[in-house]
């Protein structure tokens, strides 16, 4: 199923998940920026052009062209009632065929961080995974020390599957990630990461 970018809005209790549009440069980069230290320990290096209004067009084309292809759906969290970026969230690695599958991935702003905007784009990203785009498999890795993504994603019903050496560069070095699944026909019950 192919989406259009105009198409793609997804409504929660607060926000609004949307892809973003050069508009939002400069409430990115301050937000980003203003969050640096809190999320480079959970992010991969920020390269040195990261902030810039050209690196964001980039990310804007590669935004419309990943919904047009179907290959990812990256969307920024609006906090509806101050019009404010949040945060955002990608369905990203779209697998069609036999599995059906997308990994997300997510941030939000320091000064969002712990107040369930993340929880809401979550379960409003699954929902519409399964339900709009016939996705059976949504995965997701963080690091084993992030306690706080691992007990968001518990909450939001994905279940911790195992470990993956050298998962990702985060912060320049190789780290290992735990990983978790939510299925759309779940039957596996409580699992407690080990």
């Amino acid at each position: 199923m192919l989406l259009t970018r105009r198409k793609v809005k997804i409504e929660t209790e607060r926000l609004t998940l949307r892809p973003p549009i050069h508009g939002d440069h400069r409430g990115w980069a301050d937000l980003r920026r203003d969050s640096q230290a809190y999320l480079l320990r959970w992010e991969p290096a920020w390269a040195a052009d990261h902030l810039s209004r050209r690196a964001f067009t980039n990310r804007v084309y590669w935004a419309q062209r990943s919904i047009n292809t179907g290959s990812a759906l990256p969307l920024f969290l609006i906090d509806r009632a101050s019009d404010e970026l949040v945060g955002a969230i990608t369905l990203d690695n779209i697998r069609r065929g036999p599995a059906q599958a997308g990994t997300i991935g997510y941030w939000t702003g320091e000064r969002f961080a712990r107040q369930g905007y993340m929880r809401e784009a979550i379960d409003a990203v699954v929902h519409h995974a399964f339900h709009r785009m016939d996705l059976s498999r949504i995965e997701a890795a963080c690091l084993p020390e992030n306690t706080p993504s691992r007990a968001l994603l518990e909450k939001c019903g994905f279940k911790y599957e195992g470990v993956a050496q050298s998962y990702l560069q985060i912060d320049g070095r190789w780290r290992t990630h735990v990983l978790y699944a939510a299925l759309r026909m779940d039957r596996r019950g409580r699992t407690d990461a080990g």
